[in-house]
This record gives structure tokens, C-alpha cells and sequence, in this order.
């Protein structure tokens, strides 16, 4: 017979037992119920990026980084969130800005003028998605058109500028053939502005017409280089160009001036024209002044330089377009020499 002692003692220790299971039970039941709650998380990240996104074109960026912050306490290291929180960010301050700018055409600038200081905001935040770009330049040249195209609208004639702006905001958006139209008649209207013809050299380069696009941005480059804004331009041969002018240690202000000469011994600026006879005293002139400036003083040779050589290659295919004596040729060899062995060397080759 078990004493009642015994029998107390084991039915407390059972009780225990009991309640042990019960609560590693529960404690394994709160584990699944995270783990699911976790992993449901991470399966709504999808669609609320995709929400986000969709608040970065219709310009909703305070509504997106609301739900960027609810991304980042589901996963703090979700690839290119932390990035696009920060384009957000910059957007939402530029279009509380943009409320006090009343003009539509000031509205317009400051919007293309804010895409470029973005593009270089991009360069200190690490990477950021195709789609998350895509998205903001949606937003911030489809503004910008609208605007532009109630200018053109309410003017009744034909301005360059407003053109101008008109074709880059359709190139951003991917309208090429738009663009193309645009840029057209912005060159009509003013015929020999580098800005115009880079524009249209660049929307020829995005559809794959390279021999226009080469011949177009090698006029450009020529005629004022400093006045491209490299940071307008989308064609893949020019970005490349651009960086191996920073792979060879060029400053970014001096990138303009360097991409025709590069662009030259690299076979970039392969389709070329024979001047015409006004054109050929222009150059032999600029030659002078420039060869001029450089002998001097000039605060700015860095600059001049670089134009100076690719002067002496477009007065060098001119004399091999028209058949000139090799004797010709040979002295602008020389004086290229003379001002850049480095250069001469890589250009004979």
C-alpha cells in the first residue's frame, strides 16, 4: 500500500511535468506565430514597394516614406530601401520648395534643375534601383512637360528654349520620336547650338542610330563643348567616354573639352564632313587665337588646350577630306606634338 505521502509527492510532480509541456507548448506556439508573423512581413514588402514607387510618380513623397520607415522595421537591410528613403527625402524637401515658385515657366526650370543635382545626390548613396530612378523621373520631367507644353500652348510661336525643354522632357520619359520632333525644330530656330544638337545627337544614340548621333555629337562638341551638360546626356558611348577621361585622372570640369579629343582617338567621332569654305576660315582663325591664348598667359589653358587639339583634328580630316598635300598635314602634327606628345602619339597610332 502507497503511503499518502508518496501519492501526494507523485501526483505534485506529475502536475509539474504537466505544466512544463504546457508551457514549452506555448513557448514553441509563440515562436511559429512570429516566425509566421516575420515571414508574412517579408511578403508584403513586395507590394508595399510597389505602393511606394507608384507615390513616386504621382510625387506622394512624404505618403512614400511612411511606407519606407514600415519596410525598414520589417527588415532594416532590405536591399535599396535605405536608398530610396533618402531620394524621397529629397524629393519631398524640393517640392515643398516648389510650392513658392508661382511662374510656370520658373516651376518647370526648377524641376530640371533639381533632376541634376540629383543625379549627383546619387553618386554619395549607394546603389539605387532602376525602378526607384524610373519612378522619380516619371514624376519630375512628366511635371515638367506638362508645364512646358502650356508655355508653348499660350505663346503661339516657336521658342528654342521652351522646344529645347520640351524635347529633353520627352527623351527622359522614353517619347524619343516626340523628342526627335521637338529637338527638329528647336534646331531650325536656332541652328549651331551645341546644347540642341547634343540633345538630338543623344535621343539618336537611345534608338540605335549611331552614325546620325556620332556626326551629331561631334558638331557639338566642336562648336561649344562647355555648354553640354554632361549631366542631360544618356548615350552609353558618351558615358564611356566620360569615364575613361576620369580613369585618366581629368577633372569633372574639364570632361567636356576632353570627350571630342578622346572621342577622336577612340573612334567615337567617326563620321566626319568636309567644311565649307566659310567654315574652314573660321577654324584656321579659332586656331590662331587659341594657339594665341595658349603661348600667353591664359588662366584657363587647361581649358583651352584640349579645344586647341581638337581644332587641329577637324582642320587635319578637312585637309584629308579635300585631298591636301601631305605637307599640310604633317605641320599640324607637329604643332599637336608640340602642345601634347601623349596625345600625338595616340592619335597616329
Amino acid at each position: 500500500m502507497v503511503k499518502k505521502s508518496n501519492r501526494v509527492a507523485f501526483l505534485q510532480g506529475k502536475t509539474e511535468n504537466n505544466n512544463s509541456h504546457s508551457n514549452e507548448r506555448t513557448h514553441n506556439n509563440n515562436e511559429r506565430s512570429q516566425k509566421n508573423e516575420q515571414t508574412q512581413g517579408y511578403e508584403e514588402i513586395p507590394k508595399i514597394l510597389n505602393n511606394v514607387f507608384l507615390h513616386f510618380k504621382e510625387g506622394l513623397f512624404d505618403e512614400a516614406i511612411q511606407l519606407l520607415e514600415e519596410v525598414l522595421k520589417i527588415d532594416f537591410e532590405y536591399k535599396g530601401v535605405t536608398s530610396a528613403l533618402k531620394c524621397a527625402t529629397f524629393w519631398s524637401e524640393k517640392k515643398k520648395k516648389l510650392v513658392n515658385v508661382n511662374d510656370k515657366f520658373e516651376r518647370a526650370e526648377f524641376l530640371l534643375g533639381q533632376w541634376d543635382f540629383f543625379t549627383q545626390f546619387l553618386t554619395h548613396i549607394g546603389e539605387t534601383s532602376e525602378r526607384c530612378l524610373y519612378s522619380i523621373k516619371q514624376f519630375a520631367f512628366g511635371k515638367a512637360l506638362k508645364l512646358y507644353l502650356e508655355i508653348f500652348d499660350d505663346s503661339g510661336f516657336y521658342d528654342a528654349d521652351v522646344l529645347l525643354k520640351l524635347g529633353r522632357c520627352y527623351k527622359a520619359l522614353g517619347n524619343f520620336d516626340k523628342a526627335i520632333e521637338y529637338l527638329g525644330i528647336a534646331h531650325q530656330q536656332r541652328t549651331g547650338s551645341a546644347v540642341i544638337l547634343a540633345e538630338l545627337a543623344d535621343c539618336y544614340s537611345l534608338i540605335n542610330e549611331m552614325r546620325i548621333s556620332k556626326a551629331l555629337f561631334r558638331e557639338a562638341f566642336f562648336i561649344e563643348p562647355k555648354a553640354i551638360n554632361l549631366l542631360a546626356i544618356d548615350s552609353g558611348m558618351i558615358q564611356n567616354l566620360i569615364k575613361k577621361c576620369l580613369e585618366k585622372g581629368l577633372r569633372k570640369e574639364e570632361l567636356s573639352t576632353w570627350i571630342p579629343v578622346y572621342g577622336t582617338i577612340y573612334g567615337v567621332f567617326s563620321i566626319k564632313r568636309e567644311l565649307r569654305p566659310l567654315e574652314f576660315g573660321k577654324l584656321r582663325q579659332s586656331i590662331y587665337a587659341l594657339e594665341k591664348e595658349l603661348a600667353g598667359e591664359s588662366e584657363d589653358k587647361h581649358i583651352k588646350k584640349p579645344i586647341l587639339i581638337n581644332h587641329y583634328f577637324w582642320l587635319i580630316d578637312h585637309y584629308v577630306s579635300t585631298g591636301e598635300d601631305t605637307a599640310k598635314i604633317e605641320e599640324v602634327l607637329q604643332k599637336l606634338k608640340h602642345i601634347d606628345s601623349t596625345i600625338y602619339h595616340e592619335y597616329i597610332q
